[in-house]
């Protein structure tokens, strides 16, 4: 395909490519499916080879969050049964932390409902981010807190943390329905006060919640202009209890497409395979390994992941490999100029522009609420099938089918008595 041949040459080039093109992607058919996979795979190959980071949630403080964010398990008047617990003391999160380092993580995130965090807030993750990194030589913390206030982001970067992660989730035309208890413009405020910090700008998108073609390219298109250095593809899975509670609007095959235009878009950056990919993508997990740089490791925040032993099982028989903590993801050109940034620059932001600023022709080496901004992939809808096999189901749920069976709340991990899931 012409198409596709044109989106291969730009992605080598780190060139943008134009909103027709972005949204001939999503239109592919099936026939085609193979091939869009196979050309996001040339770009993901240039910048990353086969290399899968992983990533764990270390969900900090659970529910009762003030925000209406439709997705969210943890919204306000959220009738999900979930885990509600206040925050973790540092050394219990960092003993949660040690499971997934442990099974190969080499960032955890460390997420909190809530609007955003007090300054007496930031201090106690602050001193979690310490305690975590004592414990764990090279280990990368990205803190996920909602939106920040002035001077924030600075002090989570001098208490050691090296990235932000507060997510878009849509495009700015459709926010508004969404959630109404603060705007786009909120987190974007939020995203530029992480990245001015020189924290790494974590920032993604929830697919499945009534969107169009173009509100996914639009969203993909901001993530772009912000710069953002990690990119988490989050597919909604429906809690019961939440508004969003009907709405099954994706295949696999929609999910690979939403996947690789991600790509096309922000060639050279970590675009990590986040919430609801078991429950989405099911058998076809393996094929998004050939788009996405990046997955979550075991559980998330409200939700069980499949083992961890299996997303493992998975990397090698798809034949790609972990990548080491002594590995630096991002390409070079985007973390030297990170690092030669006058305030620094977690794990490669900033700087060097390279997903945000259009057709850079540079050299081809190589509770959701505010609180958890999109919850660094898996607060709300983003519910996982449990590692036991489910039962036969149709390629698509009937639209406004409940789908329980699919929806398995977190009952393990960090603010239990039950081991996690690593």
């Amino acid at each position: 395909m012409d198409l596709l041949n044109t989106l291969v040459d730009k992605g080598l080039r780190r060139e943008l490519p134009t909103r027709e093109e972005a949204l001939a992607v999503l239109a592919t058919s099936d026939d085609e499916l193979l091939d869009v996979v196979a050309a996001a795979g040339k770009v993901r190959r240039q910048w990353f080879g086969r290399r899968v980071k992983l990533n764990y949630l270390v969900n900090l403080k659970s529910g009762l969050c003030p925000e209406d964010c439709s997705y969210c398990s943890q919204r306000l008047g959220s009738k999900a049964e979930i885990l509600k617990y206040t925050w973790l003391k540092p050394e219990e999160a960092s003993q949660a932390a040690a499971a997934g380092v442990a099974g190969g993580a080499k960032r955890v995130c460390l997420v909190a409902s809530g609007r955003g965090p007090t300054d007496r807030d930031v201090e106690r993750v602050g001193r979690t981010i310490e305690a975590i990194k004592e414990q764990n030589e090279g280990i990368e913390v990205c803190a996920c807190l909602g939106l920040l206030s002035d001077g924030q982001a600075e002090k989570l970067r001098e208490a050691g943390a090296d990235a932000y992660n507060h997510n878009l989730n849509t495009s700015e035309a459709t926010y508004g329905q969404i959630t109404k208890t603060h705007t786009y413009a909120d987190r974007v405020d939020t995203v530029e006060k992480a990245h001015a910090a020189g924290l790494s700008a974590c920032s993604g998108l929830i697919a499945g919640m009534g969107e169009t073609d173009e509100d996914l390219v639009d969203v993909v298109f901001s993530l772009r202009e912000l710069d953002a250095d990690s990119v988490p593809v989050n597919f909604l899975i429906p809690f019961e209890g939440t508004p969003l509670a009907k709405e099954w609007n994706l295949t696999p095959q929609r999910c690979l497409r939403i996947l690789a235009m991600a790509r096309f878009v922000c060639p050279d950056v970590e675009v990590r395979l986040a919430g609801g990919r078991e429950v989405h993508l099911r058998s076809m997990q393996p094929l998004a390994l050939n788009i996405v740089n990046s997955i979550f490791l075991g559980d998330y925040l409200t939700s069980e992941g499949q083992a961890g032993q299996a997303d493992l099982d998975m990397i090698a028989d798809a034949g790609f490999e972990v990548e080491g903590a002594g590995t630096t993801t991002l390409p070079a050109h985007r973390s030297d100029a990170a690092d030669a940034a006058p305030s620094g620059g977690g794990c490669g932001s900033g700087g060097a522009s390279l997903c945000g600023s259009g057709a850079g022709a540079a050299s081809a080496s190589g509770g959701e609420a505010a609180g958890c901004g999109s919850a660094c992939g898996g607060c709300s809808g983003h519910a996982h099938a449990e590692a036991e096999p489910v039962p036969a189901q149709p390629a698509q749920a009937e639209p406004g089918a409940l789908r329980s069976d699919l929806v398995a709340v977190r009952r393990r991990g960090a603010g239990t008595d039950i081991a996690p899931n690593a």
